[in-house]
């Protein structure tokens, strides 16, 4: 008989611990709202306690999207665990997460405490929380690297005490396949309490061995895989959504009478949009793509050009075939810029297309607008650059030089915006072939500790680097207008907490 792999979600959780990572709510509630198309089972939607955001945003998730059940993570304290059950409680399937260190590391440099006391802070955590929510999931963080008898007693009562998930993380990304799957296999032997509890993996990618930790895991009797899409997370990232999915559903010999839930045509687009929202771009040599039939993870194979007498019609047709919907102020924008890149091109290919799509779905708020570029660069020439852009109703000119012509552009942006950035990215590549392919940028910038994210794609590289700079900036635009609102409105505040790690 066939046993389900259920797919725990968390990168709404573990990405906002990448350092300076930011989502609004709605960008958050629009990711959820994929992962419940791609049939995610779980979704871990955030820290509650880490900040009154988080919190509304969970709340928000946990509100709105339909089908898996909807969770949070809470350190092992009251405070926390009433925080996350009062954010996730209005979903129609909530679950408390929960976690507390087990390995000696933790226990005596961290808590400065012994087994005993661990343990029996462990089961009364486990208690409280049953008592609000029917379904717990407990992690015994740095399990990888707890002694092994200690664990299993640590297992065996917490599920005694209610927990219905065990989760057993390599928090740090230490252990190795063989170990993980011994670790695993050795639990479900010496703790039959097992038998009442769904063993979770959690594998971060230090070593590069998320993905292979978590499988290992599943072969071993794990039923539950905490992943990211496109592998995202702190540090190295996360064991990724897509590897092991595709894993599981492609070696079939290996993992016999296994399976997900997993839609497999939403990955492509769910990844896409959360590279989109997030800033973070996926290398082009990514595991899954190429080694995998793109039909397979969504990517229809398009060899047909459109020209600008194609019309709406066959534009509107094509972008369905997406599985993008658009409202009529959207496509608008997205017609007018087929038009533009189709004078520029002649042919614009179906895949150019879905890049203007994915360009207005998941762009930001455009306090600042480019109208206008002028470069002048050369071997002996100081490159200068001019530009003209949009602050909502006023026009402004600024004019610089630079090291280079981006440089300079980037220095008249800055003086327009009136306000320095630290650039600590920039990134260019080539998302179509050929002599007019379409290149697209990308930037990560800083300013008062916070990283803020842009990208953007044009035939002209300098316009698509100037553009992916303004969206960064309006992303920053946006995070400083959502703080002054909250001040505005704040209630008591909650106080915030450390990101927690698993």
């Amino acid at each position: 008989m066939a046993d389900k792999v259920f797919i725990f979600d968390t990168t709404l959780r573990d990405w906002v611990q990448v350092p300076g990572a930011k989502l609004a709510k709605e960008q958050k509630v629009e990711i959820a709202r994929q992962l419940a198309a791609l049939n995610v089972d779980i979704i871990e939607a955030g820290f509650p306690a880490s900040s009154p955001g988080d919190f509304d945003a969970v709340r928000e998730v946990a509100r709105v999207v339909k089908g898996p059940v909807i969770t949070g993570l809470a350190r092992a304290v009251r405070k926390d665990i009433d925080t996350l059950w009062e954010a996730v409680k209005v979903a129609k399937r909530p679950r408390i997460h929960t976690f507390l260190g087990t390995s000696d590391i933790h226990i005596q440099k961290k808590f400065r405490s012994d087994r005993d006391k661990i343990l029996q802070w462990c089961v009364e955590t486990v208690k409280y929380a049953r008592s609000l929510c029917p379904d717990v999931e407990f992690s015994t963080e740095d399990a990888a690297r707890t002694d092994f008898e200690f664990l299993c007693r640590s297992v065996e009562a917490i599920v005694k005490a209610g927990a219905t998930t065990i989760n057993v993380p390599d928090t740090v990304g230490y252990a190795t396949p063989i170990e993980m799957a011994d670790r695993i296999r050795r639990l479900k032997e010496k703790v039959p309490a097992l038998d009442r509890a769904v063993i979770s993996m959690h594998c971060h990618n230090d070593l590069g061995l998320a993905t292979a930790n978590t499988l290992a895991g599943i072969l071993a009797g794990a039923r539950q895989a905490e992943v990211t899409v496109n592998g995202i997370g702190e540090r190295a990232g996360n064991a990724a959504l897509e590897e092991v999915v595709l894993a599981i559903r492609t070696r079939k010999e290996v993992f016999a009478n296994l399976y997900t839930g997993v839609n497999v045509k939403e990955i492509s687009k769910t990844s896409k949009m959360v590279s989109a929202l997030m800033g973070l771009p996926v290398q082009r040599n990514k595991a899954i793509v190429g080694a995998i039939r793109p039909e397979d993870v969504g990517v229809t194979a398009h060899t047909f050009t459109l020209t600008a007498r194609s019309g709406r019609a066959a534009l509107k047709h094509h972008i369905s075939s997406f599985g993008h919907t658009l409202n009529d102020a959207q496509m608008d924008a997205v017609y007018n810029k087929f038009l533009e890149l189709a004078d520029k091109k002649k042919e614009v290919k179906v895949e150019e297309l879905e890049i203007l799509v994915q360009e207005e779905l998941f762009k930001v708020p455009e306090t600042y607008r480019l109208e206008h570029i002028q470069i002048l660069s050369g071997t002996k020439a100081t490159p200068m650059a001019a530009l003209r852009v949009r602050c909502r109703n006023e026009v402004i000119e600024e004019a610089s030089t630079g090291n280079g012509p981006i440089d300079a552009a980037y220095k008249c942006i800055e003086r327009i915006v009136g306000h320095k950035f630290a650039l600590i990215n920039f990134g260019l590549n080539a998302v179509t072939s050929g002599e007019d392919a379409i290149g697209e940028a990308t930037v990560r910038i800083r300013t008062n500790g916070t990283i803020f994210a842009g990208a953007a794609s044009s035939t002209d590289i300098i316009e698509a680097s100037v553009r992916a700079y303004l969206a960064a900036i309006n992303r920053w635009v946006a995070a400083e207008e959502r703080e002054k609102a909250a001040r505005k409105g704040a209630k008591k505040p909650r106080g915030k907490a450390p990101a927690a790690s698993l």
